[in-house]
């Protein structure tokens, strides 16, 4: 994405307000522009990488990524894809995801805690070198950075809609289940 265009339209503003000025505001609006560029330039690729942290946590766990190249802004999404166990074909698929139970808001209400209007925040994460390693590679496996990769896995994680007393219970409902009989 060019931002030349939008720098270019906030100088062309602050051009016409200093119009208003006369011609000292006006020299000093055009010694302004030059230094200006890089911040208005800046601040335009803050708020895009703004807009892509929102879409990556609407979008969980698919991610939205916004690069820098040769000045401009440059975006990557990667959505949230299925993969196969072994193969193509019907028996090789991969599971199908568990159904969401309806009772657990896919998103976040406005007075929850993970409500999405709320900042990102930074945390300090300790991994074994092993992990650490197994984390990237698992990352670079889908083209993800780690932190999109590690927001994607606690996503994922968090709204899974099995929970372990649920899984106790079924599991001892399960093993109470006895047969008795002849067995021919």
């Amino acid at each position: 994405m060019d931002l030349t265009p939008f720098v270019d339209n906030v100088r062309r503003e602050l051009a016409i307000a200093a119009e208003a000025g006369g011609d000292d505001a006006r020299a000093l609006a055009e010694r302004l522009t030059a230094p200006l560029a890089s911040s208005i330039r800046l601040t335009l690729l803050d708020a895009l990488s703004a807009a892509a942290d929102e879409i990556t946590r609407e979008l969980a766990p698919g991610s939205v990524e916004v690069r820098l190249r040769a000045g401009d802004a440059a975006f990557a999404v990667t959505p949230h894809t299925v993969e196969t166990s072994s193969g193509p074909g019907p028996d090789h698929a991969a599971p199908a995801p568990e159904p969401v139970d309806p009772t657990v808001p896919a998103v976040p209400d406005e007075n929850s805690a993970d409500s999405t209007d709320s900042a990102m925040v930074r945390i300090n994460l300790r991994l074994s070198e092993q992990l650490k390693a197994r984390v990237e590679a698992a990352a670079a496996a889908e083209g993800r950075s780690v932190n999109a990769w590690l927001v994607r896995a606690a996503t994922t994680a968090l709204t899974q809609p099995a929970r372990p007393e649920q899984a106790r219970q079924a599991g001892a409902r399960r093993a109470s289940q006895h047969y008795t009989g002849w067995v021919s």
